[in-house]
């Protein structure tokens, strides 16, 4: 199933793809139709922090939606909808995997730089937006703005000292997230968090998709384009560190709940990494698409 929150009228609300992929079930009509009862939580967050109860009720209505004799009343067309982050408002900040690609951590350095352990930042929950967002160019702040594709992991179970060979059955899903990052201030402060976290650095999306329809998120593969140009291409199975090892050690003493946004890190071709290097300027688009999930698509403001 893909899921994925929208702007409709000036309002906020969350809905399932179609199988189609051209339309969006409103879940409001279908469940005044279904049974009048308002039962389905008003987030895509709360949906999933709402466990197998919310999702029942959910698949219930998308499969009255495909019975009815005209389920054309109950869908959105994708042209009347502006698409936002799946979760619009983290109630954490969005963990995040760095130099989890061997050659992205030799492009970055050189080879003394592929990590040994598992290396964790962390962004901050208002540097999140949507698909088809500006992403500011933060010009006063950044003069080397950079991209970074990724796939995302969002939890959907509770966990603490989670073992590898359960990690996957903690997954509710998977997104794509580019990590905008300001390198001269991640140089300038020496660590990662302020040139991670500016507002609009964190698109996420443009949809969710449940880990049923994934079983082996390692055959997926990553693309970066920016302005039609192929920067980054990989599959999920060149990590370093496996999604079962990172929910495992992030878990480690530190409890996971659902929710929880964990990008996995980024292949090689990001703009530091050429010579010399091609930082993003003001109207610049930069595509990431991963097979399965869609493409997430957004411009340099």
């Amino acid at each position: 199933m893909k899921l994925a929150s929208f702007k409709i009228n000036e309002e906020e609300r969350f809905g399932a793809v179609k199988e189609t992929g051209k339309t969006m079930w409103n879940l409001a009509a279908l469940e005044q139709d279904y049974d009048g009862m308002n039962i389905l939580p008003g987030s895509l967050l709360r949906v999933i922090q709402g466990g197998q109860g919310a999702m029942s009720r959910l698949t219930e209505l998308i499969h009255f939606g495909n019975a009815h004799e005209d389920p054309a009343r109950f869908l959105y067309d994708w042209k009347d909808i502006a698409l936002l982050s799946p979760i619009t408002k983290p109630e954490k900040n969005i963990m995040c995997v760095g130099k989890n690609y061997r050659e992205h951590a030799i492009e970055m350095g050189s080879e003394a730089d592929i990590p040994e352990h598992i290396m964790i930042f962390t962004k901050a929950p208002t540097s999140v937006t949507g698909s088809s967002a500006v992403i500011d160019s933060h010009s006063a702040l950044t003069s080397q703005l950079d991209y970074e594709g990724e796939l995302a992991v969002i939890i959907g179970k509770k966990g603490i000292n989670i073992p590898e060979e359960e990690a996957l059955a903690y997954v509710f899903g998977y997104t794509i997230l580019n990590d905008i990052t300001a390198r001269d201030l991640q140089k300038k402060h020496k660590q990662f968090f302020l040139g991670k976290s500016l507002d609009t650095t964190c698109p996420i999306g443009p949809c969710i998709v449940t880990a049923d329809e994934i079983q082996n998120p390692e055959a997926l593969t990553i693309t970066t384009s920016v302005n039609g140009e192929v920067r980054q291409e990989a599959p999920v199975s060149d990590m370093i560190f496996s999604i079962e090892r990172i929910i495992a050690e992030l878990s480690a003493g530190m409890t996971l709940e659902p929710g929880d946004i964990i990008a996995t890190g980024t292949p090689s071709g990001v703009g530091k990494g050429f010579k010399p290097p091609r930082f993003l300027k003001a109207g610049d688009s930069i595509e990431i698409s991963i097979d399965s999930i869609g493409r997430l698509i957004n411009t340099i403001g």
